[in-house]
């Protein structure tokens, strides 16, 4: 299970499409370490997620909450992760991070960088972060990155992954603002976007480069691997729970701040009951998808884009309903071309379990 720490609701940033509702709320060490002890008398490991707002204005209590949970003495117990801007890493965190373990997400939008990402008087990250980025990547080369595209930055969504490819990142996680105004103009231009996308993958894959964009990875993935696949969407509050800053549980990271969905707190710890029900409901298939050939490949099952751009995690997101009708057909004409090209890139990516295992132990081979 992962746990998410909503350390502050505080940035630096003024991001368009962000759904955080910033003000000065800030998680204290007490509640961090009474975050850890819940985590540490539940069975299995536990990733420690350090979430915002952004995390690294509370750089110490991060510091922290690693040396806490270190000092319980469980080997393997805990994994960390932090989702970041970049704007704030430096050296010193950096070198924190390979010291503890700690994995670094950073949030980027390519070459529509300046567009949504901006500081609060107006001005834009693009140029502040390319050198920070390859820091990160010289630190930590499996690094991912995380791109929003939005209604204002489609248009840039092809050339914006091929920069962050060329800049050294290799693990794309990719996803659209689901609250977004996506006007018939907005869903064309996507549809060309992933259409370019496909061609883009193609030839990368078929020069046997290493890459990850999920957008591709996981639809392709649906198809082959569909049994599977069904088993690992989203679980609402079984696989992941979020610490808001006063401490309060909720079942995922856009429900904190919606007190109606709380599940407890982590000094009295989690009302089980409420948890299950809300995970119950989650799991009904609506209506609009019963007889839908789409829905055991599709991600209507994710309560939080259901929340974000509908205010009602039971109800689906015609913006998200619209996505996978798109994207779907485009995945599964890419994984055809592929596959009758027998590609071994893509072979060995969609059809060996060991792969990821054995291209981290080629890599590592001098």
């Amino acid at each position: 299970m992962h746990l998410t720490l909503h350390l502050t609701d505080a940035c630096n940033l003024r991001c368009t499409y962000c759904y955080v509702r910033q003000d000065t709320h800030a998680m204290t060490p007490d509640t961090a370490k009474a975050a850890i002890d819940l985590a540490a008398a539940d069975p299995g490991h536990h990733g420690i997620i350090f979430f915002g707002g952004e995390p690294l204005l509370q750089r110490q209590l991060i510091y922290d909450t690693v040396y806490y949970a270190e000092a319980l003495g469980l080997p393997g117990k805990f994994h960390y992760k932090i989702t970041t801007n970049g704007t704030l890493l430096d050296e010193e965190f950096l070198a924190f991070s390979k010291k503890h373990q700690v994995f670094i997400a950073l949030s980027h939008d390519g070459t529509a960088q300046d567009i949504c990402r901006i500081h609060p008087d107006g001005s834009g990250t693009f140029h502040q972060l390319e050198p920070i980025a390859k820091k990160l990547l010289a630190y930590r080369p499996y690094a991912p990155v995380m791109m929003t595209v939005s209604p204002d930055t489609v248009g840039q969504y092809a050339a914006g992954a091929d920069y962050l490819y060329r800049l050294g990142f290799r693990y794309l996680i990719c996803t659209i603002d689901y609250s977004g105004n996506w006007t018939e103009a907005a869903f064309r231009e996507l549809e060309r976007q992933y259409k370019k996308l496909a061609v883009w993958y193609q030839q990368l894959t078929l020069r046997e480069e290493k890459f990850y964009f999920s957008p591709f990875e996981v639809k392709i993935s649906s198809h082959i691997h569909q049994r599977t696949y069904c088993a690992e969407r989203c679980e609402l509050g079984k696989k992941q729970l979020s610490v808001a800053p006063d401490g309060g549980i909720f079942p995922c990271v856009q429900f904190v701040g919606h007190p109606e969905y709380q599940i407890g707190d982590v000094f009295s710890g989690i009302q089980q009951e409420k948890r299950q029900q809300l995970y119950a409901m989650n799991e009904q298939t609506p209506s609009p998808c019963d007889r839908c050939k789409l829905r055991s490949r599709c991600n209507h099952h994710c309560a939080c884009l259901n929340l974000q751009s509908t205010g009602d995690f039971r109800q689906i997101s015609p913006v998200l309903c619209r996505h996978e009708r798109m994207v779907l057909p485009i995945a599964d004409r890419l994984a055809e071309a592929l596959y009758r090209k027998r590609s071994g890139a893509f072979l060995q990516k969609q059809y060996n379990d060991m792969y990821p295992v054995l291209s981290y132990v080629e890599d590592r081979i001098p």
